[in-house]
């Protein structure tokens, strides 16, 4: 236990409690638009003093995001554009339309831009809370449709020879595809394609064998909740943590809940022993096919040298065609 107690500094993007990282302070928002943007709404303002509004692009008639930072509180944000910029063409990874400067017109300092792919069906985890009002998660069609998109775009990311490291549902966006006709009976979800975004952490296999020389190596990065036990226990990061997180993801989307559940009173660091040192595992939900069990079962291997990977999961039965769910909406699934 003594030596579970000598972490350093833990960096975790979200609280266990709270899963959203509020930033209080942001570079100036009186910038109106850059080069090739107008703002249209103010969303949020986001993790490492930036901020994310929804804009439209000079000339097109389709709305983007944009995140921007002060130039000097730019670091992070840039190396989130250059990472996102390694997956282009790939349809399950969120678009990056480019970058660019601009100048504040109240204080005259630099701003620095990215522009993202608008994903008007929002993200996972507002999908996940509002469906069957909130009791139950989602049509197990939707489930394997979206664990697919994911897992093609977890695919690409390790092909590519990089992690994530923060796959959660608030990282998974929801982009119409207008070329999906909803058929009969389907669920509205069915003509979204979910996407991955949000690279603040990832690392290329070149970084995380880098890290093993700095003292950051004893540095936790990711969600609690959605963090593997080698990642907690050994440090170790690399594309079986994602594979981890996605087994939550799904447990999730079954469910409606997240895959572990907080005891009342218990401390973060008590939370991680119990994942990274006490043997514990999501329970499979019950209610459920046997391919989906089968399926989580795999991603949950507390061994990472045997957890299957992204693309043997792809061959999975559970990701086989299926037919759509046409079971009433407010059916609830077991837990």
């Amino acid at each position: 236990m003594e030596e579970r107690r000598r972490r350093k500094a833990v960096k975790l993007m979200d609280d266990l409690m709270a899963e959203e990282f509020c930033v209080t302070s942001c570079c100036s928002r009186n910038i109106h638009g850059g080069k090739t943007w107008e703002e249209v709404k103010h969303i949020a303002h986001g993790a490492r003093n930036t901020t994310i509004s929804l804009a439209k692009q000079v000339g097109l008639p389709q709305l983007v995001v944009v995140k921007y930072a002060a130039i000097d509180d730019s670091d992070t944000l840039q190396r989130q554009s250059e990472v996102h910029a390694k997956f282009q063409g790939c349809p399950y990874i969120l678009r990056c339309y480019g970058d660019e400067y601009c100048t504040a017109k109240d204080n005259g300092r630099i701003i620095y831009n990215v522009l993202f792919e608008h994903a008007s069906g929002g993200n996972l985890a507002d999908l996940i809370k509002t469906s069957r009002g909130g009791a139950g998660g989602l049509p197990e069609s939707d489930v394997k449709s979206f664990t697919k998109s994911i897992l093609l775009g977890l695919d690409c990311i390790h092909n590519k020879g990089y992690a994530h490291l923060d796959i959660k549902p608030k990282n998974i966006l929801l982009v119409p595809d207008l070329s999906k006709k909803r058929k009969r009976g389907a669920s509205a979800s069915a003509a979204f394609d979910a996407k991955i975004a949000d690279f603040w952490i990832a690392k290329s296999s070149k970084q995380i064998l880098a890290e093993l020389r700095w003292e950051d190596r004893w540095c936790l990065e990711g969600t609690p909740r959605y963090m593997s036990p080698e990642a907690i226990a050994e440090h170790k990061k690399g594309p079986a943590c994602d594979i981890w997180a996605l087994g939550c993801v799904v447990v999730e989307m079954l469910r409606g809940q997240p895959a572990f559940s907080i005891k009342p009173g218990e401390s973060l660091e008590d939370f991680l022993d119990r994942i990274g040192f006490g043997g514990e595992s999501p329970r499979i939900p019950v209610g459920i096919s046997r391919e989906a069990q089968d399926f989580l079962k795999r991603c949950f291997v507390r061994n990472s040298k045997s957890r299957w990977n992204a693309s043997r999961l792809l061959s999975h039965p559970f990701l086989k065609d299926h037919i759509p769910d046409t079971e009433s909406p407010h059916k609830k699934v077991r837990k």
